[in-house]
């Protein structure tokens, strides 16, 4: 991502979310599961997995895009959660099924260390215009 574009106070910062690999055909990113990814009973928030999901999609949406008359916005997300996870590390594998003029869509695998299944999900970003500076 460009350095124009902090991380300083985004979901990415409080979740602790890295992009670990960025190219045309993937987006790789990693996530703690810890106290700010944990749900009550201990276990990996979904919706924390959803957030991993979407950022990996957006991260790749972007990257594809025309940057400055652009953006890349989430547009639709499924998730399917196989897996609990108490601790350690989730990695976000995504891969574009569809790269549109006006939508993509990507395909994103969570796995835990082991490379078991912790999440699939599926997300459709939008790409659209950037409003003009007045």
């Amino acid at each position: 991502m460009e350095d124009k574009h902090s991380l300083k106070g985004t979901l990415m910062e409080a979740l602790g979310i890295e992009i670990v690999e960025l190219s045309p055909e993937r987006v790789v990113a990693t996530m703690p599961v810890d106290e700010a990814t944990r749900q009550p009973v201990g276990i990996l928030h979904g919706g924390a997995s959803v957030a991993l999901a979407e950022t990996v999609a957006s991260v790749g949406t972007y990257n594809l895009i025309d940057r400055e008359n652009q953006l890349a916005v989430g547009l639709e997300i499924n998730a399917n959660h196989i897996r609990g996870k108490r601790d350690g590390i989730v990695t976000a594998v995504a891969i574009p099924l569809h790269k549109g003029r006006s939508t993509m869509v990507w395909d994103i695998k969570i796995t835990d260390e082991d490379g078991k299944l912790v999440c699939v999900s599926r997300c459709t970003m939008a790409i659209v215009d950037r409003k003009a500076k007045s």
